[in-house]
């Protein structure tokens, strides 16, 4: 099996994505017709988003984000983290966490999108050296 996508349930999907282009640079792969669902395209798996109201007709109870209990978070790697933060911050993203350069060699940062999803910013974890187990 090959992991394909990840769907997290919004309000506004063309909003999503507009704010997704706007502050992490993705570029959209998919628009339904209705516009209530949609996907990014990142790399070997789409970031994709439904609407709450097409969840509901679907039979589901979804609900919204919230970001004083985060239930998962998005991660997106690069190798300059506060520049990352500065551009998702000036495109309405709100900062969670300023980056930090961790213990293990990775540096990170948080902030929430804009329907309260938590994003990690933060470079590639580096593989552990050669003579190291």
């Amino acid at each position: 099996m090959q992991f394909a996508y990840a769907i997290f349930y919004v309000d506004d999907v063309p909003a999503t994505l507009d704010f997704y282009e706007r502050a992490f640079g993705q570029r959209r792969r998919f628009v339904s017709p209705q516009g209530d669902y949609g996907e990014l395209e990142t790399g070997g798996t789409a970031l994709a988003f439904a609407s709450l109201a097409l969840m509901r007709s679907l039979g589901k109870s979804p609900r919204r984000a919230d970001p004083a209990a985060p239930s998962g978070e998005i991660a997106f790697t690069t190798t300059d983290v506060a520049a990352a933060v500065g551009r998702a911050v000036a495109a309405g993203a709100t900062l969670v966490r300023a980056p930090e350069a961790m213990p293990w060699g990775q540096t990170i940062a948080y902030v929430h999108d804009a329907d309260g999803v938590l994003v990690e910013l933060c470079t590639p974890v580096a593989p552990p050296a050669a003579d190291q187990p």
